[in-house]
């Protein structure tokens, strides 16, 4: 067996006109297939590298709520605002945070107003600016998926352990399983099988996706992230419909341990747990689908700290954001898309992260049709 080291290596072109071809031998003409990918990651690089265009007609891929940035609630994003607008805070936030529009704006906009508000790269980068402004408070806006939740989890750890009183996390952090669980239950919706996400999976594994396998009766491949990794992976849920299977298998085993990241799912339980309901963007609210600091760690929690009252905010009637989330819509099916909401002005959140499902068809789809390419 021939072991693969290199990025280039799953990039190659005959292995791809090979898997290629094996999907379309594979395929049953007279169905119509609808794989949903779940990862922000896959959808960036399935209109990245244009792989819908050397599927059968019959398989449609469906874009998911894999993006972090897309499934934040205007509400969350309000609250988050309401606090950097208070004197004496520094909010701190990753770069996609900084262009969410709220219904009153985005953190950019209200930097531009005078709030004082800094892009980092990681939580520590947060705690490092309280340490050094002790006569502020510095709030860190914490979001993502079960990937980024260990990494906020040894910070507030490192918090603690350092004793900064000044340091606190307003917690968006969310979970995959409850995601997918209330997608197969919405009624409006029909998905044939699964490309798990690959970042998602290597911290928590495999093995959390069986009970969706075996209630829904959906196949389940986590997948990597090149060409071929989706192609196979596309695949091996063709060929479990084939044979009537329902399983999960782990397409990306070269990084993804079967059972999870056992340390990073540690520190995560030793600082989180779960919400009773969390509201979603295009989803609703969600039971015990997100992730909020433990009582131990109420001195670091921005909510208990700036009595953060939930509030819930619709997205602009113009924008069918929600829609486009579930696979309902295509991004070009929007009325706003490439006019009124582009990466540059974005009415919605879709269309901020390079993960969107918007924004990705903007720059690899729309724009090479509107130069003829």
């Amino acid at each position: 067996m021939t072991t693969m080291k290199y990025v280039d290596e799953f990039r190659n072109p005959e292995l791809i006109r090979k898997i290629s071809e094996e999907i379309h031998r594979h395929v049953d003409p007279d169905y119509h297939y609808r794989f949903m990918e779940v990862c922000g990651g896959h959808t960036f690089s399935i209109f990245r590298f244009g792989l819908q265009n050397l599927l059968p007609e019959n398989i449609e891929l469906v874009h998911g709520p894999g993006c972090p940035v897309c499934i934040l609630p205007m509400g969350r994003m309000d609250n988050g605002l309401s606090i950097a607008k208070q004197q004496d805070v520094i909010f701190t936030a990753f770069g996609d945070v900084m262009r969410v529009p709220g219904k009153h704006g985005t953190p950019l906009e209200l930097k531009a107003k005078g709030a004082d508000i800094r892009m980092v790269y990681s939580p520590l980068d947060a705690l490092n600016i309280a340490m050094k402004n002790p006569d502020r408070q510095v709030v860190l806006f914490a979001i993502g998926f079960e990937t980024t939740a260990p990494s906020t989890a040894l910070t507030l750890m490192r918090a603690r352990e350092l004793d900064v009183p000044n340091f606190s996390v307003f917690s968006n952090h969310v979970l995959i399983i409850p995601a997918m669980q209330a997608i197969l239950d919405s009624p409006d919706m029909r998905i044939d099988g699964f490309i798990g996400p690959g970042h998602v999976s290597s911290v928590i594994g495999a093995r959390p996706y069986e009970s969706i396998a075996k209630k829904y009766q959906k196949p389940i491949i986590i997948s990597g992230f090149e060409p071929l990794d989706l192609l196979q992976s596309i695949l091996m849920l063709v060929k479990q419909m084939r044979e009537g299977r329902f399983e999960v298998e782990n397409q990306y085993s070269r990084v993804v341990p079967y059972e999870g990241n056992m340390s990073a799912l540690d520190v995560m339980k030793e600082v989180f747990e779960v919400r009773s309901l969390f509201e979603w963007r295009g989803l609703g609210a969600i039971q015990q689908s997100a992730l909020k600091l433990r009582p131990e760690f109420a001195k670091w929690d921005a909510e208990v700290r700036f009595q953060v009252e939930g509030s819930r905010v619709s997205d602009p009637q113009m924008a069918p954001c929600g829609q486009v989330l579930k696979g309902i819509l295509k991004p070009h099916q929007c009325q706003l898309f490439g006019k009124e909401c582009t990466p540059e002005h974005p009415v919605g959140a879709l269309m901020v992260s390079s993960e969107g499902a918007c924004a990705a068809y903007y720059h690899y789809v729309h724009l090479q049709e509107a130069v003829g390419e």
